[in-house]
This record gives C-alpha cells, structure tokens and sequence, in this order.
C-alpha cells in the first residue's frame, strides 16, 4: 500500500516540476523565475526523499541535504545578482 502512496506523490511532484519548468519559461519577471527555481528544488529535494523511501537507502537522504545546500546558496546568490549586480562584495 505504501508503493502506491510514493507513486502518488511522485506523480504529483513531478507535476509539480512542469508546472515550475513553465513558470521559468513564461514568468512575467525576475523574481517569478527566482521564485520558481527555488520551488523546483525542493520538489527535487522531495522527490529524492520519497525515492530513498521507496529504495529504503539512506543515501539520496544525503544527496536531498546536499542539494538543499547548494540550491538555497544559488537561490540567494542569484538574488543579490539581480538587485545589486555583483555577488561579492
């Protein structure tokens, strides 16, 4: 019962991802895409979870923490691009 319940979610993220991969296509602005980019990474972070449990490894737990990491560092470098035009100051 609980492989159909994974399937269901993932099936819902993976909605999820498309939905997202439109709103970066076709979003009015900047912040929209920012928005979206953010937004897709935590439907990948939870999309490698719900694998790990369906897989019933610990490993891609770690590689959702890794790209938590790395996708909220690009989330915030990419926004100080935007407003100030330079990420180091």
């Amino acid at each position: 019962m609980i492989e159909y319940a994974l399937f269901f979610a993932a099936g819902c993220y993976g909605i999820a991802l498309i939905l997202d991969l439109w709103r970066m296509a076709v979003g009015p602005d900047d912040a929209d895409r920012i928005l979206a980019l953010d937004t897709m990474v935590i439907n990948v972070i939870a999309l490698l979870v719900l694998y790990g449990v369906w897989r019933g490894t610990a490993i891609y737990f770690e590689a959702a923490m890794l790209i938590a990491m790395v996708g909220f560092v690009s989330t915030v470098a990419y926004c100080r691009f935007l407003l100030r035009g330079d990420i180091i100051e």
